[in-house]
C-alpha cells in the first residue's frame, strides 16, 4: 500500500519498498541454491524443476524486477507459490488523497495508476479522512454523509472490490429463515465446488442449485418473489458461480 498525498514523487515510495523486498527474495533465494544444485547432481527430478524456477526467479530479480513478472506454466504456479517470495505477491495500491479527490483522485494517484497497470497490479483511491468520519456514523446518516461530500460508496468498498478481483474471487450468498452468509470462491468456481466451500458432503451429494441472481433476489425482495417472477433458475453441474448468486443446494445424503 502507498499513500501519496502530499508527496512530491509518489514512485519513489513504491520502489524504495518494493526494492527492499526484491532484496529479501534474493537472499532467499541465494541461499536455497547450493543444497538444489546438489540435488540435481543426484538425480532429483523435483529439485532440478524447483531450480529451474529459482533461476528464473533470480535472473528477474537481479534485473530488479518483481518475480510476480516471471513467466511460469499453469503446472508450475504451486512450485512457485511454494517457493514464498515476497514479491511474487499480487498488489494493490492504495491511494490516500485528500477530501476534494476521493471520487476520482488527483495528479499524484494517477501517477500510481500508471504503475499498476504497467505492472498487471491495481490501484484504488480513498480519503482517510472520510472514512475514518463515516466509521462513526450511524449506518442511516452514512448515505446522507458521502452525498455530501460527492460519492456514491465508501472507499473501503472499493478496496474490496479490486482486491476480490486482484485474488479472482467471487462472493455467493445463502439465505434461509435463520440467517444469511456469504462464501468465497475462485472465480470460475462451479456450483459443486461452491456447495463443497459450505461443506464437503454438500459437494459429494450435490443435486442442484437453485439460483437466483443477486439484483433479482433485491428488486423481488427475496427468494418468494424471485419464484413467483419466475427469475429462480435451477442449475446442475456445469453452472459456473457468478458474483453475487443467492444459491440454495440440494444433495443427497
Amino acid at each position: 500500500m502507498t499513500h501519496v498525498q502530499g508527496r512530491i514523487d509518489p514512485i519513489a515510495d513504491i520502489e524504495t519498498v518494493e526494492t527492499e523486498l526484491m532484496l529479501a527474495d534474493l537472499d532467499s533465494l541465494e541461499k536455497r541454491l547450493l543444497s538444489l544444485e546438489k540435488r540435481v547432481r543426484g538425480a532429483d527430478k523435483e529439485a532440478k524443476d524447483a531450480l529451474d524456477l529459482v533461476e528464473r526467479s533470480l535472473a528477474l530479480l537481479r534485473e530488479g524486477k518483481p518475480a510476480r513478472l516471471v513467466e511460469r506454466k499453469a503446472e508450475e504456479e504451486k512450485s512457485f507459490r511454494m517457493l514464498g517470495l515476497l514479491t511474487s505477491k499480487p498488489v494493490l495500491y492504495v491511494c490516500n488523497v485528500d477530501e476534494s479527490a476521493a471520487d476520482q483522485g488527483n495528479g499524484f494517484s494517477a501517477i500510481v495508476f500508471a504503475r499498476a497497470a504497467e505492472e498487471g497490479a491495481k490501484a484504488v483511491v480513498v480519503s482517510a479522512k472520510i472514512e475514518s468520519e463515516i466509521a462513526v456514523l450511524p449506518p442511516e446518516e452514512q448515505a446522507d454523509y458521502l452525498a455530501a461530500v460527492g460519492l456514491s460508496e465508501p472507499g473501503l468498498n472499493r478496496v474490496i472490490r479490486a482486491g476480490y478481483d486482484l485474488l479472482g474471487l467471487v462472493t455467493f450468498f445463502t439465505a434461509g429463515p435463520k440467517e444469511a452468509r456469504a462464501w468465497t470462491v475462485t472465480s470460475g468456481s462451479r456450483a459443486p465446488q461452491a456447495a463443497g466451500v459450505i461443506h464437503t458432503d454438500f459437494e459429494k451429494g450435490f443435486i442442484r442449485a437453485e439460483t437466483i441472481a443477486y439484483g433479482d433476489y433485491l428488486a423481488l425482495k427475496g427468494e418468494a418473489g424471485a419464484r413467483d417472477a419466475g427469475k429462480l433458475r435451477l442449475e446442475g453441474k456445469d453452472y459456473v458461480v457468478a458474483d453475487g448468486d443467492v444459491l440454495h443446494f440440494r444433495f443427497a445424503n
